[in-house]
């Protein structure tokens, strides 16, 4: 089988001791291609680093994480709108709003967000949207924008069976990972009743392992547990959810 993880944190720190053996573990398990978002300024060198030394297998989005959205956001959006001129990037990622930790930002995300798409759009790449209780707000800030035509894959996905069908409905696809092999994620009745042309997969490295490593350190290896359960909840084979996720994963992103 060959895979894309359509986003994974590689360059984190809780890679540092064997982040080589980490991509060989994966090229072993057939996920071939790993695609990294950035998270802000503080991230971009060694997030390109490592796309550098490995060119057949990493390939860099660029964009400001709203949960790094702060006073000096608009400084941050001006080194992204450079690096993204630059014309090295496979998306605008990792972007979004987040209403899980703390609010006091909630405006200037907003703002963040819109201007990314906005050169998502312009400039014709992919989005990668991190949408954190606020899977609705996101919706209706880009239909309100009305920029038809933008593709993206709203990454970890954990909203409801009506959100799907919208974010489907305006060719956006799902990005699921190890969430999806959770008890009583709500996951599993979502994946049974949308098409497998809606989905890519992820890890969301280092965060989120699968069962059964739940707790531990995610790694792009463990995607062969979400394709495994992908599978069985389809009652198709895992070769059928690997052929179809990856030509997705190729066409969204340009691979």
């Amino acid at each position: 089988m060959q895979l894309v993880d359509t986003h994974l944190h590689l360059y984190a720190e809780e890679f540092h001791d064997d982040r080589k053996q980490v991509i060989d573990a994966a090229i072993q398990n057939g996920v071939t291609k790993m695609i990294l978002p950035n998270i802000d300024s503080s991230s971009i060198h060694s997030m390109l680093q490592l796309c550098h030394d490995n060119p057949e297998n990493c390939f860099p989005m660029m964009g400001l994480h709203p949960c790094y959205v702060n006073d000096t956001y608009e400084k941050e959006l001006k080194q992204v709108e450079i690096e993204l001129s630059s014309g090295k990037y496979y998306g605008v990622g990792e972007i979004g709003m987040d209403k899980h930790w703390d609010l006091t930002h909630i405006a200037e995300q907003t703002k963040a967000l819109t201007k990314q798409l906005m050169w998502a759009y312009e400039m014709e790449l992919p989005v990668s949207l991190h949408t954190r209780n606020c899977t609705l707000d996101v919706i209706e800030l880009i239909e309100s924008l009305n920029i038809k035509g933008l593709k993206g894959a709203f990454h970890c996905f954990g909203g409801t069976l009506e959100e799907a069908q919208r974010i489907i409905d305006m060719g956006m696809l799902l990005g699921i990972g190890g969430v999806v092999t959770f008890k009583n994620s709500g996951l599993d009745e979502i994946i049974k009743k949308v098409g497998l042309t809606s989905i890519v997969l992820e890890t969301d490295g280092p965060y989120l392992a699968p069962s059964p490593f739940r707790g531990k350190r995610n790694q792009p290896a463990y995607i062969k547990h979400v394709v495994e359960k992908i599978a069985d909840l389809k009652q198709c084979n895992v070769e059928e959810v690997a052929t179809i996720t990856t030509v997705n994963a190729v066409t969204l992103f340009g691979l």
